[in-house]
């Protein structure tokens, strides 16, 4: 999150006083989430999965909630019940059929929206979906399926880490003031440039790879990535709402935390099968 640092750098603050008076609680939250992730990813494919499943559900929650309020349970349940249908189909296998899935779920909300927001009751299904299926898609291949999966999930931490830092730390111009006040150039930079950094050195672990071309599709999905932010803070301010929900301290909601991750993966996986819809995960960290 690229924002601004606070004021308080007055004489007997402490030394992170810049980072935000949250800070401790985000970086607690922050280190359990990443140990969490780290340990689906290492236990394997069905365990990666599910976390998936699981966050692919939360993720339709929050959105139902945040776009349709308390009172649209059965358009809320067609959300969740959407993505854990083409999530789900994506675990067994078929991801085809995951896909096809969606835009059913998503005719289905639109209906039951009443004419109540309903564009974004279409969009709350790919939202969630699309990149649960895709990271599924991308990890299920048995040779660069994992380090594909880990080299989206690492860029956009980085990026996160780097937009948050470079925010906090420099200030300096707004990015875009009227959607998010916190948000500045010099973040955006911070998280692209961590996030290229992050790609290149990702290349040692790459057999075949390029660093510069590791790096070059690594700074892209960190550019995105702060644009699924921006994206997401827009949605915010158009309902009205600081934060998805209150399940992750310091944090906010799952949406609060994915928003890049929903976006990166998705182009990561769109760039993938264009290149080798066969292997994807291979297309990513290659080029072919």
């Amino acid at each position: 999150m690229n924002e601004t640092r606070e004021p308080g750098d007055q004489q007997g603050a402490p030394r992170t006083a810049w980072l935000g008076s949250d800070f401790s609680t985000r970086l607690v939250s922050g280190i359990a989430m990443a140990a969490i992730a780290a340990a689906a990813l290492a236990a394997g494919p069905a365990a990666f999965n599910a976390l998936v499943f699981l966050l692919a559900l939360v993720l339709s929650w929050e959105w139902g909630r945040l776009v349709h309020g308390r009172g649209a349970e059965m358009v809320t349940a067609v959300h969740v019940g959407a993505a854990a249908l083409a999530v789900g189909l994506a675990a067994l296998g078929f991801v085809g059929l995951g896909l096809l899935a969606l835009p059913i779920g998503a005719i289905l909300a639109t209906l039951l929206s009443l004419g109540r927001h309903s564009l974004f009751a279409a969009l709350g299904v790919f939202y969630a979906g699309l990149p649960a299926v895709i990271l599924i898609w991308l990890r299920s291949d048995p040779t660069y399926g994992l380090r594909a999966a880990v080299f989206v999930i690492l860029v956009v931490i980085a990026a996160d880490t780097g937009a948050f830092l470079a925010g906090r730390g420099l200030g300096g111009p707004k990015l875009w003031p009227g959607v998010s006040p916190n948000k500045t150039w010099a973040g955006l930079f911070g998280g692209v440039l961590a996030g290229g950094i992050t790609g290149a050195l990702m290349a040692s672990a790459v057999p075949g790879s390029s660093a510069l071309r590791l790096g070059a599709t690594a700074a892209v999905l960190a550019f995105l990535a702060q644009m699924g932010d921006l994206m997401e803070s827009a949605i915010k301010r158009r309902f009205g709402a600081k934060d998805t929900s209150a399940l992750i301290p310091g944090h906010g909601g799952i949406m609060d935390r994915l928003d890049g991750l929903v976006i990166a993966a998705t182009a990561a996986g769109l760039a993938g099968f264009f290149v080798d819809v066969h292997s994807p995960a291979r297309a990513l960290l290659l080029g072919y």
